[in-house]
């Protein structure tokens, strides 16, 4: 059903029924995804989570929040079967930018599967959501949370699982939806040294990144219901700039950065055969593969599924598939690129 305004009830300023309700004095409810699992020990794969509130120091890239606004995350450890490092995963939940968390079970147990399947350290990413924190708030919390993984780099960090496990010569950022946008634009600003970001990002896995777009492409001009139900997102969570071809939504339009600063040297773009957003995700990696970017990217596409579809069939094999692709290019041999 296509978001409306409800002017039956003069209290609420917009409502999508089941997803999220806003009222006019500034008043949210949220009626998906809202639930809470308590982290834990899981006892058929052994993956450990638990919870870390990031300083709001570590947050000063958004000096334009109030100082009670803090960044959370959840932080995954697979089953240790030896001392070596491993891969450090960065990850964002998608939700349009404005449901979800990392800590509702969706998230949680796609976190768990890929955590155990990649042997990977994984933290995951609690931004903030609008309307009550609209476009930038997300990408300024996602980086804030870049930069406090980055502090443990040389083993002095504030929290033990990344000082002794996680890898700092291998680390990934990955999302979906729209946490596959907050990837791709955590990795342009990796691209900035002036940033003074002090790892460097080995890959990035963008699972149905949700990019748009003023002009429909491929079978969009097909689906006018479902591509305005897309077209109101991007205001929604982007008051500021609101226009579908602002190059955070949209980073193949005219007039957007080069992809050829994306600051990682892999990418890896999944996308399904009955999504609405899949053709912008081929075309990313088709205007990626010709920007003059100096890495590899790859392509993995599902065949007969929608958007996100794994999230809700974690035990599909389709859902397995895929997680086993993310495994292999979290694991992948660099050699080549080493070089």
């Amino acid at each position: 059903m296509e978001p409306h305004s409800n002017s039956s009830k003069s209290e609420v300023a917009f409502e999508w029924p089941s997803i999220i309700r806003v009222y006019k004095d500034g008043r949210v409810e949220r009626f998906f995804e809202t639930d809470v699992v308590p982290p834990s020990t899981d006892p058929e794969t052994g993956v450990s989570c638990k919870d870390v509130t990031i300083p709001v120091a570590a947050a000063a890239a958004a000096p334009s929040k109030p100082s009670s606004h803090v960044v959370s995350a959840r932080l995954f450890l697979p089953k240790l079967a030896d001392s070596r490092k491993l891969p450090l995963l960065i990850y964002f939940h998608g939700g349009g930018f404005f449901v979800s968390s990392p800590f509702s079970a969706v998230y949680h147990n796609y976190l768990k599967a890929v955590v155990a399947e990649a042997n990977v350290v994984a933290v995951s990413v609690n931004y903030g959501k609008a309307p009550e924190h609209p476009i930038p708030a997300a990408y300024e919390d996602s980086w804030a949370a870049i930069q406090w993984a980055a502090s443990h780099r040389d083993g002095d960090g504030p929290e033990a699982w990344l000082n002794e496990h996680a890898d700092f010569g291998r680390v990934f950022l990955s999302g979906e939806s729209a946490g596959a946008n907050i990837a791709h634009n955590m990795a342009m600003v990796a691209g900035k040294p002036e940033r003074g970001l002090n790892i460097r990002l080995l890959g990035v896995a963008l699972v149905h990144p949700y990019f748009w777009g003023s002009s429909p492409i491929g079978p969009e001009a097909l689906h006018p219901d479902k591509r305005a139900e897309l077209d109101w997102i991007w205001p929604f969570v982007c008051p500021s700039t609101p226009d579908s071809d602002e190059p955070w939504i949209n980073p193949m339009a005219d007039g957007a950065p080069r992809l050829a600063g994306l600051g990682c040297r892999r990418v890896l773009v999944c996308v399904a055969e009955k999504d609405l957003l899949r053709d912008r995700g081929r075309l990313y990696r088709e205007v990626l593969g010709g920007s003059g970017w100096a890495g590899v990217a790859e392509m993995m596409e599902t065949e007969g599924e929608g958007h996100a579809f794994h999230l809700y069939d974690l035990g599909g094999e389709k859902a397995k598939d895929l997680i086993r692709r993310l495994a292999t290019f979290f694991n992948g041999d660099m050699s080549p690129l080493m070089s």
